[in-house]
C-alpha cells in the first residue's frame, strides 16, 4: 500500500492523481495460472466486482462499473482499477492489480473536480484507510476464489448488472465522431456492446471512448 502514490496510472496512459495519506492506493500480486492468458478479461470482472460489491457495502449507494474497470457513484468516479499481466508462453504466470479509491480527499483538481467524488463526501466522515485495506481484501479474495471455482458466467452476469449506464441511450466517441447508442453489455473477452437502432456493434478498449 502507497501512503503517497505521486505516479499513479490510469487507463489509456492517463494519470491517477491522490493526496498523500488521504487514499487507498495498493496493489496486489496474484498468480492466475488456472486462468487461459485468452480469458485475461476474467479477472478484470472479478476484481471490479469485488471492489463494486464492498463499496456498495460500505456507502450503502447504488455502485457501477465504468467499462472495462473504473468505478462509479451516479456519474463521479470514486476509484480505478489497472491490471499488468505477466505471460509466459501460454502460462498465466502473474497478475498485478492496481487500486486506487478517493477515501478522505475532498479537493480534487479543479479539470476532474465534477466528474469525482470519496468516501468521505457521501459518508461525511473520515474513515481508517487500513481498516477499509482489510474489509476490501476480504472481498477480493472471495470472488478470486469464486473465480478459480468456475464462477466466470455469474461473475460476467453480475459485472454486466452493474456496467454504467447500461440500458441508457448516450454519446459515444467513435473515431472522432459523436454517435448515440445503448450500451447493453460485454463479451466474454471484455469487447464493450452497443446497438446502434438494432444493430449490435461490440468494440475494444482503443476503439471507443465514454462521452461524459
Amino acid at each position: 500500500m502507497a501512503v503517497d502514490q505521486y505516479a499513479g496510472k490510469g487507463q489509456k496512459g492517463t494519470s491517477w492523481q491522490s493526496e498523500p495519506g488521504k487514499n487507498l492506493t495498493f496493489s496486489l500480486l496474484l498468480t492466475p495460472a488456472f486462468l487461459d492468458p485468452k480469458n485475461q478479461f476474467s479477472l478484470t470482472v472479478a476484481m471490479s466486482l469485488a471492489v463494486a460489491r464492498w463499496l456498495e457495502s460500505l456507502l450503502r449507494a447504488a455502485v457501477t462499473i465504468k467499462w472495462p474497470n473504473d468505478i462509479y457513484v451516479s456519474d463521479r468516479k470514486i476509484g480505478g482499477i489497472l491490471i499488468e499481466n505477466i505471460l509466459k508462453g501460454n502460462i498465466w504466470k502473474s497478475a498485478i492489480v492496481g487500486i486506487g479509491i478517493n477515501v478522505n480527499q475532498t479537493d480534487f483538481p479543479d479539470g476532474i473536480r465534477e466528474r469525482t467524488t470519496s468516501v468521505r463526501q457521501i459518508l461525511h466522515r473520515d474513515c481508517q484507510i487500513p481498516e477499509l485495506l482489510a474489509e476490501l481484501c476480504t472481498y477480493i479474495e472471495r470472488e478470486y476464489f469464486a473465480l478459480k471455482e468456475g464462477g466466470y458466467e455469474a461473475q460476467l452476469a453480475q459485472y454486466t448488472q452493474h456496467l454504467y449506464r447500461i440500458g441508457e441511450l448516450h454519446p459515444f466517441l467513435i473515431d472522432g465522431v459523436k454517435v448515440d447508442g445503448i450500451l447493453i453489455g460485454v463479451t466474454e473477452t471484455g469487447r464493450l456492446q452497443l446497438d446502434f437502432n438494432g444493430h449490435v456493434v461490440d468494440f475494444d478498449i482503443k476503439e471507443i471512448a465514454f462521452v461524459i
